[in-house]
């Protein structure tokens, strides 16, 4: 009788192997398919600013698409030349000069790959000067650099003007998404973690940041929804206060004697640069009729400076009210930490200034900047214009958007986040090719829990079946 059942024990044992076996090479075969190398994606942004236009070209790995901290930069070029706004009396160069950045971006694209690369242009506040001036000439420029882009083997998605808004939202979103910033909260961090952003252009600055309460009642104020979490954002755009703007403004309204330039220094202006913008063209009649030049003349007067400066804000529209920095504005209460970039960035890293001093020491390199001839500073490194540009940071910073003493530590200047630089570029492709989701996403990319305890469990239960067999066996 045992003779007879030896068949049907081994038929039975060698189905056991072989179950185990199979399930040991189904477990093997996912966990490789894990590990297979990923498919790289690329997008690229063209920033094209008031005074000129940069190129980034981005890369992602394609498995890892909706997750974050997963974008890196692999390329940033400045085109030559100034920004595509002053073409507006030659729209064809527009076009033109973008083609050696683009020929760059190319040689880091495989080729293979190059006809899926999305790729956009976005025009900032220089646009938006233009647009308020000449509408016709608007259209003729982003008609000619979508001509140019079109003509090179990518996926080509637009050339469009961003509103203010739009250009401080994304640049705040640059900067939480490098910062991995929206992946932590409700992970011990809440919405006060996430950092604020300054931007400072040519021809506009912006702040973004997330309130206390909502602000969504406002026109600044904008609902996020981003990797589970809803923000509430406030968001302002202020034209004709980026830097080059402001030097012209204040061109206009020192004449002769300039406080913020240094003694000894001169520079001749022509009238005709100043009616060019509409940030100075209104009317005033001091200045000269025609095409005359008026000579500035540096004073080097730190103080008259600063009150020269103050005179570009209407501070006195806002009346007693604290929710209000200038021109009549509603900002609510400041709150969380900022990071600062662009002009910010670059001014103060011309003062050699570390992260984290105290503003009166900030206020001191200042006015040492702004005491020192002509003579003394004119090389490369030290241009006329600092002590203006400096003076004009500390004015918006503490008068406009009211930091303080205490808050001024939570300003942090830097232009780069990981290996990225920071701008509204990154946010820009991230909102247009959905990379980043409403909902949180997947933290582990491959088998769910779930499916491994079970092809666990179904091997570890196939193997003990299979040696209670065997056990059977010899003892039979």
């Amino acid at each position: 009788m045992l003779a007879r059942k030896k068949p049907f024990i081994s038929a039975l044992i060698g189905a056991l192997v072989a179950l185990s076996i199979i399930s040991l090479v189904l477990s093997l075969v996912r966990v490789e398919d894990v590990s297979l190398p990923p498919t790289v994606k690329y997008g690229m942004v063209f920033d094209a600013g008031s005074s000129h236009t940069s190129l980034f070209v981005y890369q992602w790995d394609s498995d890892k698409e909706n997750d974050t901290g997963v974008v890196s930069q692999t390329l940033s070029c400045d085109v030559q030349g100034q920004g595509i706004s002053s073409y507006a009396n030659n729209p064809p160069a527009a076009g033109n000069s973008l083609r050696e950045c683009l020929d760059k971006a190319l040689q880091v694209v495989p080729a293979e790959k190059q006809r899926d690369v999305p790729a956009y242009l976005g025009a900032t506040a220089g646009m938006r000067l233009l647009r308020e001036q000449n509408s016709s000439a608007t259209e003729q420029v982003l008609a000619e650099v979508a001509k140019t882009m079109q003509e090179y083997p990518v996926a080509f998605k637009g050339a469009r003007i961003l509103t203010g808004e739009e250009e401080g939202a994304y640049g705040w979103i640059t900067i939480n998404y490098l910062l991995d910033s929206f992946t932590k909260v409700g992970k011990g961090w809440d919405a006060p973690n996430i950092f604020g952003a300054l931007d400072l252009g040519g021809a506009s600055t912006q702040i973004t940041f997330v309130p206390e309460g909502s602000v969504l009642g406002q026109n600044e104020g904008s609902g996020v929804t981003l990797y589970g979490y809803s923000y509430n954002i406030y968001t302002h755009s202020y034209l004709c206060y980026g830097q080059n703007e402001m030097l012209k403004r204040l061109a206009k309204d020192t004449r002769v004697q300039h406080p913020c330039y240094p003694k000894g220094y001169t520079e001749p202006v022509s009238v005709s640069s100043l009616r060019s913008s509409p940030c100075t063209a209104s009317s005033d009649p001091r200045l000269p009729p025609g095409d005359s030049t008026v000579t500035l003349e540096g004073s080097g007067n730190a103080s008259a400076c600063l009150a020269a400066l103050r005179k570009l804000f209407n501070f006195s529209a806002c009346g007693q009210s604290q929710d209000c920095t200038f021109d009549g504005v509603y900002q609510p209460p400041l709150r969380g930490q900022f990071i600062a970039f662009s002009a910010f960035y670059y001014n103060f890293k011309f003062l050699n200034l570390t992260e984290g001093q105290p503003l009166a020491v900030v206020r001191g390199a200042i006015e040492g900047l702004c005491r020192r001839s002509w003579q003394d500073v004119q090389n490369p490194q030290r241009l006329p214009k600092y002590c203006a540009n400096a003076n004009y940071i500390l004015t918006l910073l503490l008068d406009a958007y009211k930091f303080n003493e205490t808050s001024w530590n939570n300003i942090f200047f830097q232009m780069k986040a990981g290996s990225a630089d920071v701008g509204w570029t990154l946010g820009y492709m991230l909102n247009l090719t959905n990379m980043v989701p409403p909902k949180a996403p997947a933290r582990l990319k491959g088998h769910r829990p779930s499916l491994w305890a079970a092809a666990i469990t179904f091997i570890i239960l196939t193997l003990l079946l299979g040696l209670a067999a065997l056990l059977l066996l010899l003892w039979v």
